[in-house]
């Protein structure tokens, strides 16, 4: 056997350093490179609705089958009655039970479609400019910049004139809200239907009407010509309840009576005396009056005259 002269520490390093190179060096050359898939993300994802499909609501139909708008139709919930939904859209009670074609007004089922309006009438007018065109939002945003050719000084701006400032201007005064206009033939002479004091005034969300105070028996007067559409108590809160109709746009309701004379169905004339004031659903003897444009109501001292 030969004897193995002995390796210099630092030179036996050196060897074993150049061993592990070289095994890396083979080791890369026979692995396989890894892969990685490459994603497009450029599509956005198609959702999950258009995917699966959504259901759209479905409208109301008329009695014979036919859908008609949302604008046309009302869903009972629970509680309403049909003079109350009738009341809200303008309507007589009885236009809405036959158009619905309802066999007992006084059974309406949660969730049932009742038609609000007359079939074939056109829809609520949209507001419009003066030129019959309706009033859009204009869309508005920043010009563009046209490109200026490479080598082009850019163009110098002029400095500002000096503005001479001119003394504040009062502002004038906010106009106030203007009476929503009218289709021709519409506008109605409105006159108070009792001659006592206010004691409550219109709110949206606490009283829809004027309240007037007044002592038991005190006449209450038809606020303009009309039709009666409901003579009776079955809107709760308002007591003894009438309700006339004065065109197709306006109502007037009177609450609260102590003695109703007139009848559903009959006409009255402007400053006839249909009830006596009473305290019927009310904390003190009073007048309700409500005035209700296409169902909604409007503060009445709007409309009526000053005193």
């Amino acid at each position: 056997m030969f004897a193995l002269a002995p390796v210099p520490w630092g030179q036996a390093l050196r060897r074993g350093a150049m061993l592990a190179l070289g095994a890396i060096a083979l080791t890369a050359c026979t692995t396989t490179p890894r892969t990685v898939s490459v994603v497009d993300r450029t599509t956005p994802a198609r959702s999950t609705t258009a995917t699966t499909g959504s259901s759209a609501s479905t409208p109301g139909t008329t009695p014979d089958g036919r859908p008609v708008s949302d604008a046309e139709t009302y869903v009972v919930k629970r509680g309403d009655t049909l003079y109350q939904i009738a009341l809200d859209h303008g309507q007589d009670w009885r236009d809405i039970a036959q158009w619905s074609a309802l066999e007992d007004a006084n059974q309406l089922r949660v969730g049932q479609v009742l038609r609000v309006r007359r079939p074939g009438s056109a829809p609520p007018v949209v507001a419009q400019n003066d030129t019959g065109v309706a009033q859009t939002a204009p869309i508005t945003g920043p010009a563009p910049i046209a490109p200026r050719p490479l080598g082009t000084p850019a163009p110098v701006t002029p400095p500002a004139a000096v503005v001479v400032p001119t003394p504040p201007t009062v502002p004038a005064p906010p106009a106030t809200a203007a009476k929503p206009s009218d289709a021709p033939g519409e506008k109605i002479d409105w006159a108070w239907p009792a001659a006592g004091k206010v004691i409550e005034n219109f709110n949206e969300t606490r009283n829809k009407g004027l309240d007037i105070a007044g002592t038991p028996g005190d006449p209450i007067l038809a606020a303009a010509d009309g039709k009666v559409v409901y003579s009776g108590s079955g809107l709760r809160g308002y007591g003894n309840l009438i309700i006339l109709k004065h065109n197709n746009t306006y109502l007037s309701a009177y609450a609260h009576n102590r003695a109703m004379l007139v009848k559903e169905g009959q006409s009255v004339k402007r400053g006839q005396k249909i009830a006596e004031l009473g305290q019927t659903d009310a904390e003190s003897p009073r007048l309700h009056f409500e005035i209700r444009r296409q169902g909604k109501p409007v503060d009445p001292s709007g409309f009526l005259p000053s005193r």
